[in-house]
């Protein structure tokens, strides 16, 4: 089995835009990821970790029960009480009590920017530094960590240049940097150690170079598959292994290290300042089945030509040039730091104030969901979920001491919680001056949650202001129909059923559109009272869809006045609503005449202006190709005149 670790600090830059159906690869079905069970950690940060008083923490590893801490800092303390003590670039603390080691006190001459807990009990240490404890050790050493002292034995060296990232996967370390040299031995950014010895793998020949804008070439950035069999790099360069791959590229490490047929062009052009933003691939990570993987981006403008300014779902099995994102999630041009993956969730951390704004630019747009500086998002949509501990300090904050930063350079899933180091002050509406830790306690599990998977239920349909027409259906036929009051559903229009809810587009005056979208629980009885799905979503009309049912994240749906099927992303966890729209492709299906739909059993139940109510199956990842053809749909029931399918408001429940 392998295993993968690795922290240090990146650049990275969000965005919302939900992204695009046809993922070129081996098949040619869409991507259609669906959400799982997911752990957040606490958003309320550990108040027992000590505080950096300058520069920024760009790295974190674990031995035994001792943290350790690596960056630019110089000086540290205990509490916010505490005198400073100067300790630069390195030092250790207890896990538990947060009581820094007055024994682990090396001596380095520049930042540390990588660290990783190596085999033997030994700390691999990476960064821009000469000597260590007074020895020369160029870039690159293992040191003891209880003593901080050099392990004479291990022999890594990075002879031409910094240390960036550093990934251990099985016996082998992964070395990535702006070096040209490594052990001697001539690598161009990027070279594979013997983890336990530092001795160089001659099999290990990929070279990143030719940088952009006539710049030097480097890696800034790299992650190796749980399995240990693919890596992921990023960074400043235009050719691996003399093929073209702009700032990304694949390494299949299977065998003998090979380039793999994988490349994207939307990494090629120019953000909004090639001169400041010489490359904007800031961060990788793969997903923790190594099946996915996603990229950070700064850049400012440029989007969405290029994928400036955002985070990127990449499906790591694709292969061919032209790569398009699974889905994409954009801040309106600010800019993400730090990408971690960890129990179903992806933390991103910068110096962004929004998520899922893709429709404007340094403003929040519509759709956009309030996250200062640092935020949580599903693997699946790309879209916040409800996690919002925001990157600002306290009234109260110590004197000296710096709210807000530009950047978060390292977010890392430790045994205990997601840690942070941050180049400011404020976390949480605390203070945690330049790192801290969300811990694993007091954080929640949020289950996936979907419409009815059986096919024998009840049709709902509103049949006038507060009454509710239930009919039996097994998937294929009706039975007798019934009458029920259901006053608190009035005003309904277009309805959906998740789990023990429905969501429904309800007519409000007053509110910013005239409509909002509203949920109601519901068991089978009476429909509960009404409350507002979320506030981020008051930009939008949801009294403009005619039709609407939810499936693995996404939101389907039929407008007014248009002949299309579309979807949206949609957020459970927060009820978060994609601020993108999607037009699926279908044959044979007059969406315009729609009127309500529900998801049963693999096909899509609606009624239309005719009354007529049919189903036709669906299939999501049949795309590019049609996901619905209507030669296929069958008629369930004709309009009678006591019954007719014509109005939005439908759904199917199992009770």
């Amino acid at each position: 089995m392998s295993v993968r670790r690795r922290t240090r600090a990146g650049v990275v830059a969000l965005a919302v835009v939900a992204a695009v159906l046809s993922v070129p690869s081996v098949s040619s079905a869409a991507v259609v990821p669906v959400p799982e069970t997911a752990t957040l950690v606490s958003a309320n940060p550990s108040d027992s970790t000590p505080h950096a008083r300058d520069g920024e923490t760009r790295a974190f590893a674990q031995v035994g029960n001792t943290v350790f801490v690596g960056g630019s800092f110089t000086q540290l303390r205990q509490t916010a009480s505490s005198a400073w003590v100067t300790q630069r670039y390195l030092f250790a603390y207890d896990r538990t009590s947060g009581t820094m080691s007055t024994t682990f006190l090396p001596v380095l001459d520049g930042a540390v920017n990588t660290l990783v807990a190596g085999p033997g009990g030994t700390l691999i240490v990476g960064g821009a530094f000469k000597t260590v404890n007074g020895v020369s050790r160029k870039n690159l050493v293992a040191l003891n960590p209880a003593t901080g002292a050099i392990v004479d034995s291990w022999v890594g060296r990075s002879d031409g240049g910094a240390v960036r990232d550093l990934v251990l996967s099985g016996s082998w370390l992964y070395v990535a940097g702006a070096f040209n040299w490594l052990n001697g031995t001539a690598h161009a950014g990027l070279a594979r150690l013997n983890a336990t010895t530092g001795a160089i793998d001659p099999t290990f020949a990929v070279d990143a170079t030719v940088g952009r804008n006539g710049t030097s070439s480097y890696v800034w950035t790299i992650d190796v598959t749980p399995d240990g069999h693919t890596l992921v790099l990023g960074g400043n360069f235009t050719l691996v292994n003399d093929l073209p791959r702009n700032q990304i590229a694949l390494v299949d490490l299977t065998s003998t290290p090979t380039v793999l047929d994988w490349s994207t062009e939307k990494y090629v052009s120019p953000c909004a300042s090639p001169a400041t933003f010489v490359h904007y691939v800031q961060d990788v990570k793969f997903g923790e089945d190594g099946s996915w993987f996603v990229v950070g981006s700064n850049g400012g403008g440029g989007w969405p030509t290029a994928y400036c300014d955002a985070l990127a779902r990449f499906e790591t099995p694709a292969r061919g040039s032209g790569q398009l994102a699974t889905w994409l999630d954009f801040t309106g041009n600010d800019t993400i730091t730090s990408v971690e993956v960890a129990d179903n969730v992806i933390y991103l951390g910068g110096h962004f104030r929004w998520l899922n704004n893709p429709n404007a630019s340094d403003t929040a747009g519509n759709g956009a969901i309030d996250r200062l500086g640092i935020g949580a998002v599903t693997p699946a949509t790309g879209l916040p979920v409800n996690w919002n501990p925001r990157r600002s300090g306290s009234a109260s904050m110590p004197a000296g001491t710096t709210a807000w930063g530009s950047a978060v350079p390292v977010l890392w899933r430790g045994s205990d919680g997601l840690y942070f180091g941050h180049n400011s002050d404020g976390m949480g509406e605390e203070y945690h001056g330049r790192l801290g830790m969300f811990p694993l306690a007091g954080g929640r599990t949020f289950t996936a949650k979907n419409p009815p998977s059986a096919t024998t239920g009840n049709l709902y349909l509103g049949t006038a202001p507060g009454t509710v027409t239930k009919v039996p259906f097994d998937g294929a036929a009706l039975g007798a129909s019934t009458a029920v009051s259901q006053p608190a559903y009035t005003a309904a229009g277009a309805t959906w059923r998740v789990d023990d809810r429905i969501y429904w587009a309800h007519t409000v005056a007053g509110t910013p559109t005239g409509s909002r979208i509203d949920v109601s629980l519901f068991n089978g009885g009476a429909i509960g009272a009404p409350w507002e799905a979320s506030g981020y979503n008051d930009w939008y009309n949801p009294a403009l869809l005619t039709g609407a049912f939810y499936l693995d994240g996404r939101l389907y749906y039929t407008r007014t006045g248009t002949n299309n099927l579309y979807y949206r992303y949609f957020e459970i966890d927060g009820n978060y609503l994609g601020a993108t729209e999607f037009a699926l492709p279908t044959t044979g299906v007059t969406w315009s005449s729609v009127r309500g739909m529900a998801w049963v059993g693999g096909r899509i139940v609606y009624g239309a202006t005719d009354g007529t109510l049919r189903s036709v199956p669906f299939d999501p990842t049949a795309a590019p190709t049609a996901v619905v053809n209507g030669a296929t749909a069958t008629v369930i029931a004709a309009a009678t005149p006591e019954l007719s399918w014509s109005t939005p408001s439908m759904f199917f429940s199992v009770q």
